[in-house]
């Protein structure tokens, strides 16, 4: 009789204490794609507005390759709103929607009517992304070669915490001054076809908390007591039971 009063007691307080079970595995939703490879040209970062490049120039003239790499011109070359840049010598480029390997082309072709042979190389000095809500380490990242995905994004802010919606990623994107917002299911396999899976630059990510989260947040100045209180009164319950059988 003693043992019943007591599990009984203990199952409630078993069940009062659950909460939801919820889904923290990657990709366990949804059939194995027949066709295994992703699509990487959905990867494919091009320039847009108030990127911040770095345009490095290499010829056979001296005089030419110091007056292309000066120390001001490592600062870098700010895409305006129109998509152009101000280069030495040729003036206005547009650049707007291509890739680096077609502004380096497109640099190239038109240096050649002042410089033989020039070489050149174009790298983004801004690309940066940002992780925000249920992760271990929410920052801004910048990433020095142009593509992440957004595994490696959420590895770089130690991964979501527990109470973090894994089914429920935000994804902002800015492109052409248009803003998007995106909702993708990482516990979904055909995610990593998504053309939000790889991150373009300024992209913002956000995951969004359990309700459960925010439930106990609200409740745990108020909580605490009461659970202080009813595990003193459960006690001396027990107590009594005990004494009394």
């Amino acid at each position: 009789m003693k043992s019943n009063y007591i599990y009984f007691i203990l199952c409630i307080l078993l069940f009062s204490s659950c909460e939801p079970q919820r889904n923290l595995v990657y990709f366990s939703e949804g059939d194995s794609p027949k066709d295994n490879r992703i699509n990487l040209g959905n990867a494919e970062i091009k320039i847009q507005s108030n990127d911040l490049l770095k345009i490095s120039v290499s010829s056979l003239s001296v005089e030419s390759n110091s007056m292309f790499n000066t120390a001001a011109n490592q600062s870098g070359y700010r895409v305006d709103n129109n998509g152009s840049i101000n280069f030495p010598m040729v003036g206005t480029i547009k650049l707007d929607g291509m890739t680096l390997e077609q502004a380096q082309a497109k640099i190239s072709t038109d240096l050649e009517k002042y410089v033989k042979n020039p070489i050149v190389n174009v790298d983004f000095l801004n690309f940066k992304i940002t992780v925000i809500g249920e992760v271990n380490k929410p920052s801004s990242f910048t990433i020095a070669d142009e593509r992440v995905n957004l595994l490696e994004a959420l590895g770089l802010a130690g991964d979501l915490t527990a109470y973090g919606k894994r089914e429920n990623i935000l994804i902002i994107r800015e492109t052409a001054g248009e803003r998007t917002m995106t909702r993708i299911n990482l516990n979904n396999k055909d995610v990593v076809n998504s053309p939000y899976f790889y991150l373009k630059q300024n992209d913002i990510v956000y995951v969004e908390p359990d309700p459960a989260k925010a439930l106990s947040v609200s409740r745990s100045n108020r909580t605490i007591p009461i659970i202080t209180a009813s595990i003193s009164v459960i006690s001396v319950i027990i107590q009594a039971l005990l004494r009394f059988n």
